[in-house]
């Protein structure tokens, strides 16, 4: 979907190691490396027996409210976050939604398919991608944002986000990357004292999980029968929903903090690395606190190019609104991954 200023909402990570990519080392997608462990794998094919039977979401849906401690009546379980934006897009009566970019391009896409004019507010590379809370227009009585935010890696403070709320505005957070976050510092999920706050979460990154769905909502009671409601039966599979008990029980929230921190120690290693590019005239959007970093630097489009002939994909940047093509989304990977990648840039960039 390109949109009347030539930015292709539908263009994902995937799409750079799909086909002719699949061999080539990937930077691109924002999954974290070598997942789903072991032990999810295992759980999730024990609930293939139950296939016969519908899916009943019971069990999950009291397990994700217990881990943010709020009732049930405040959790929908999605196929995946992307479902999320899909429903609020369709379900919601808003006149002036407003999405704030740079971001993941979804939440736009969904509004605009459902027939939305869609306003955007657009953060500037001058301010670090910080948010401007006086940038949304008053009148909107729909916000999206993402914290972290996908693609600039900015964590926003989480009162400036809640300052957003107003009275009758639906304030709509992805916090799809927060969980990569050492103790989810800025997190607004489980916060019921803000009004009109929808949270969406996401279980495919951390957990390798894009190929089988799994996200959820948190929100006012209403709001989560409203979207329950443009919901088909049965959204979410049995495998799935195995997946999301498991996947916010005490074992999996300690291995999540576990692998918060070492993203956090291997960003700063990619950091030090990209940082010997300066002189080429490389530049890092910062500072980072998402499991990927945003780079801007001239030619990037062929540097790109370069980098798939050496065996590593990454993620175009000019597909995010705010964004041209001087900017490359990087996945944050192990140490070893991210010393071959950035033997591989020296040469992109030299050749």
């Amino acid at each position: 979907m390109r949109t009347e200023s030539g930015h292709d909402l539908r263009h994902h990570g995937d799409a750079e190691v799909r086909d002719d990519g699949g061999s080539l080392v990937d930077l691109a997608v924002n999954v974290r490396a070598d997942t789903p462990p072991v032990w999810l794998r295992e759980h999730i094919a024990a609930s293939l027996g139950g296939l016969a039977v519908y899916p009943d979401g019971r069990a999950a849906r009291a397990a994700v409210a217990a881990r943010h401690g709020l009732p049930v009546e405040r959790v929908l379980l999605t196929a995946g976050a992307a479902e999320a934006f899909v429903l609020l897009a369709r379900a919601l009566k808003v006149r002036r939604p407003v999405v704030v970019h740079p971001q993941f391009t979804e939440p736009e896409a969904a509004l605009r398919d459902a027939g939305h004019a869609v306003g955007r507010v657009l953060l500037r590379e001058e301010d670090g991608f910080r948010l401007d809370p006086a940038a949304v227009p008053e009148d909107a009585d729909l916000v999206v944002i993402g914290n972290p935010t996908n693609p600039t890696s900015v964590l926003h403070p989480a009162d400036a986000i809640a300052g957003l709320a107003r009275p009758g505005r639906v304030l709509v957070v992805d916090e799809a990357f927060m969980d990569a976050v050492p103790g989810e510092s800025e997190a607004l999920a489980g916060r019921v004292d803000v009004p009109g706050l929808v949270v969406l979460r996401s279980l495919t990154k951390t957990w390798g999980l894009a190929g089988l769905r799994i996200g959820y909502v948190l929100a006012a009671p209403e709001t989560v029968e409203d979207l329950q409601r443009a919901q088909p039966l049965w959204p979410v599979s049995t495998p799935a929903l195995a997946a999301a008990e498991a996947c916010v029980g005490p074992r999996a929230l300690a291995e999540a903090a576990h692998a918060a921190h070492r993203i956090a120690a291997d960003r700063a290693h990619l950091l030090a690395g990209l940082a010997r590019f300066a002189p080429a005239g490389l530049r890092v959007a910062g500072p980072a606190r998402g499991p990927f970093v945003l780079v801007r630097a001239e030619g990037a489009s062929a540097i790109r190019r370069r980098l798939r002939d050496l065996g590593y994909a990454v993620r175009r940047g000019d597909t995010f609104p705010g964004l041209d093509e001087k900017w490359l989304r990087l996945a944050v990977r192990d140490r070893s991954t991210t010393d071959g990648f950035l033997r591989a840039l020296r040469r992109a960039l030299t050749d």
